[in-house]
Order: structure tokens, then sequence, then C-alpha cells
């Protein structure tokens, strides 16, 4: 399936959305992009970066005579966006986003998807704690996953479509069921920048010396939490809300796991521990192996 498309309409033009930008650049996907987004500072800055060829402040302007539209805000935006791009959508032409949640996009978006177009839910699992246009680049995507969460009537043309772009971006494609993909990503992504915003949180509660010495002497385990903790707080707040349940569920077993690991600590269960970083270790290594880190 080609996944070159005459007119793309890109909405939010932020660190996902502009390195698709990037990448139909690369690769001559695109006749034509258009990016929308609030700000007009934004824009003029995609229009500079040669993201796209027009841009407006209008989600129905941008898509119309689209081929593919592609939802790149903050997961709060998606239902005032579908509804009005709704009528705006040509026949055929194939909606799809970026998000980190599914089934909250899913039950956004999808009623305001008109007979004759389509709506392919994705989330692309790549990302670094930068945002807004200047922060895309073509290889962000290399190597990645690329998680595609259709329904049971999507159309296989638009899924086809939708794959075939981010093959294109160098990502390796699976599909899933919606509700599995959003517990699958509170773990794996949701709570860790959970528990960073949290660690950072804390560090700044610390009384100003204690603190200074904090950020002074910063290890590699807390600079990494605070490069976690510095993304999008806008999509991380809109994450967290739309996910609430399977979130809840992976922090009330992590709840249990940091029970335990206290309790070994106070009662000097030396072997306890060791069994649990030698465990651990091994999906690091795993990990490694995987090329996802």
């Amino acid at each position: 399936m080609s996944a070159r498309f005459g007119r793309v309409a890109l909405i939010g033009i932020g660190l996902i959305n502009s390195s698709i930008a990037h990448v139909l650049r690369r690769e001559k996907l695109a006749g034509e992009i258009v990016a929308c987004a609030r700000r007009q500072e934004t824009l003029d800055t995609a229009l500079k970066l040669k993201l796209c060829d027009s841009v407006t402040t209008d989600p129905a302007v941008a898509a119309q005579s689209a081929d593919l539209v592609v939802l790149g805000t903050p997961l709060s935006a998606y239902g005032e966006i579908a509804k009005a791009i709704g009528p705006a959508l040509k026949p055929g032409a194939v909606v799809t986003d970026v998000g980190s949640v599914k089934q909250a996009v899913i039950r956004d978006v999808l009623p305001h998807i008109p007979a004759g177009a389509h709506f392919v839910p994705g989330h692309p699992v790549a990302g670094t704690e930068h945002s807004g246009p200047a922060s895309g680049f073509a290889d962000l995507f290399h190597d990645r996953w690329c998680i595609l969460t259709p329904l049971a009537d999507t159309d296989p043309t638009a899924l086809a479509a939708v794959t075939a772009l981010w093959q294109a971006a160098g990502m390796r494609i699976v599909t899933m069921d919606a509700a599995h993909h959003d517990l699958v990503l509170a773990m794996t992504s949701h709570l860790p920048h959970l528990i960073a915003y949290t660690i950072v949180g804390t560090a700044t509660d610390l009384e100003d010396t204690l603190k200074s010495e904090v950020i002074k002497f910063s290890a590699g385990g807390f600079r990494d939490f605070t490069r976690i903790a510095a993304s999008d707080p806008v999509m991380w707040r809109d994450v967290f809300l739309n996910n609430r349940e399977a979130v809840l569920e992976m922090l009330q077993r992590f709840s249990e796991d940091l029970t335990a690991l206290q309790r070994a600590i106070r009662w000097g269960e030396g072997q306890k521990l060791e069994d649990l970083f030698s465990r651990t270790r091994a999906i690091r290594r795993s990990i490694i192996e995987a090329k996802q880190a």
C-alpha cells in the first residue's frame, strides 16, 4: 500500500507532528502539507522551518480536501477538533492520531467521523522531553514501535495507508485492542512519568539548602527523572485524566511493591533486595536487546 497522500493536514504541530512533517518531506509522501495550531507564533515557526506549505488556525479549513488528517494536540482538544473537521472531511479521507491513550480518543473522535471517511487510531511510541515545531526530526521514529488500535469495522485500505506511513517513518507496526494498549502504556509510559514528576516535585519541596545541593550534585538517576519530568505538562495532564483507571491500577501495584521494598530495607533482608535488583537488571538488558534504549 502506498503511503503517498495528495494533501496532509497536521492538526497540532508539536514534537510528533513536526517529526511526521520531516518524514513526509524526506520520503516525498505528500503533495501538500497544511499545519494547524492555535497560536500564530507556532505556525510562523512551522512555515519558517518549511514543515508545511500553508497554515491555518481553523481545523476545518485544514481538513478540507485532505487525504490524511493527523491529530497531534493534547487529548483534551480531540473532541472539539473532531467535531469541527467532521463536516469538512471528503469521502475516503483518513483520520489518525498520535495520542498516548486510545479508548478515550475513540470515544471522543469516532462519533464525529462521517460515513465515507475513516478513522484509524494510532500511537507512535517515540518521543523526547522537548515540544514545539522546532523539536521535531525525521529519525525520531526509527526502529520504534507504532501501535495501531483499529476497530472491528475499520476500513482495511485506510488501515493499510496508515501502516504504510509509519513503515516509511522506520517504525515497527503492531495492532492491539485499545483497552489493552491503555493498560500496557499505563505501565511502560504513564506510571514512569508520574513517578518522575513526583520525585522531582519532592525535591522542590526540600529546604532551600538541601534543594540546591540536590540540583548541584544530581547523579545520573535524578538527571533521568528530571528529563522525563520536563515533558509537556498539558499533554501529560490529559494522559492521566483520560487513562485514569489503568494508571490507578498500575499505581496500586507499584505502591504494594514499594511497601514490600520498604519492609525489606527496614528488616535488612539483603537477599530479597538482591533478587529484585537482579530481575530488574535483566529487564533492562532485554530492552537494550530489543533496541528500545
